[in-house]
């Protein structure tokens, strides 16, 4: 039985029957109508220009009303609301992140003959959102788009280390799973090595949350200095010696901190 709150599979009315449409599609239509023309809408306005009854659009509105996707005006219209913009400014920085670290990630990967990566930040864990494979023949290649918590790898604890105090405690008290035997689980040795990221601006980690797998990562920022996400350079084990490690903690730093100034980032 549907919500209060929920938008029906199948309209009420023979209009609505008739066009077929289902609920995602109308819902959608009604979101897209506020793309392009007046910033704010009537229920008859919209109800014309997608081509549904005035019932459907105002019960699929007050759905939408309810999870903050839109908002009425002072004229008692509707508009997009903050859920809505929130959406595009999500999608949008998701399109500048990849766009803006694409060029000093390829020139890393190049320098490093490893794989790059971007990773971003969401709450309590991150994502790839993009990879650069390096030229050799054993190699790293990451899947994208699943997400992994951030005590485990170098390029969570990057993120984690620069989240504000109460957000890291919040991930710390946590389920801190032992994903490898190298994997540190221990919430007090946690915030030493944390602390230690916080000065360097690095962090290393081999085989923390795959094995075979060493990363070394640093963080992004945006304008205001919030995490956004992480490069880092991965690469099988057997080639992450500690002389590779020193030789590319800088590199990996400066590409990071390149990306970060693109996004508006000011070093203090």
């Amino acid at each position: 039985m549907p919500g209060r709150n929920t938008v029906p599979l199948s309209g009420t009315d023979s209009s609505d029957r008739s066009n077929g449409t289902t609920a995602a599609d109308r819902v959608a239509d009604i979101l897209m109508a506020f793309v392009d023309g007046p910033r704010t809408l009537g229920v008859s306005a919209i109800a014309r220009k997608v081509g549904i009854s005035k019932a459907v659009v105002h019960r699929v509105l007050q759905s939408l009303a309810s999870r903050g996707l839109v908002e009425t005006s002072g004229s008692g219209e509707y508009q997009l609301g903050p859920a809505a913009v929130a959406i595009g400014g999500r999608a949008l920085q998701n399109l500048d992140l990849r766009r803006t670290a694409q060029p000093t990630l390829v020139q890393l990967r190049d320098v490093t003959r490893e794989t790059t990566t971007l990773s971003q930040f969401l709450g309590s864990s991150r994502i790839y959102l993009d990879q650069y494979e390096g030229p050799q023949e054993v190699k790293v290649v990451l899947e994208a788009g699943r997400p992994h918590k951030l005590h485990a790898g170098a390029t969570g604890k990057c993120m984690l280390a620069f989240l504000p105090e109460e957000a890291q405690e919040s991930v710390l008290a946590g389920s801190l799973d032992q994903l490898t035997p190298a994997t540190m689980s221990d919430p007090e040795l946690l915030r030493a090595e944390l602390k230690d990221i916080r000065e360097t601006g690095v962090a290393v980690s081999v085989e923390e949350r795959q094995r075979g797998v060493g990363a070394i990562a640093s963080p992004l920022f945006g304008p205001h200095g919030e995490v956004l996400g992480a490069i880092s350079v991965a690469g099988p084990t057997q080639r992450f010696t500690p002389e590779f490690i020193a030789e590319n903690r800088p590199r990996v730093l400066r590409a990071a901190q390149t990306i970060s100034q693109k996004l508006g980032w000011r070093r203090p």
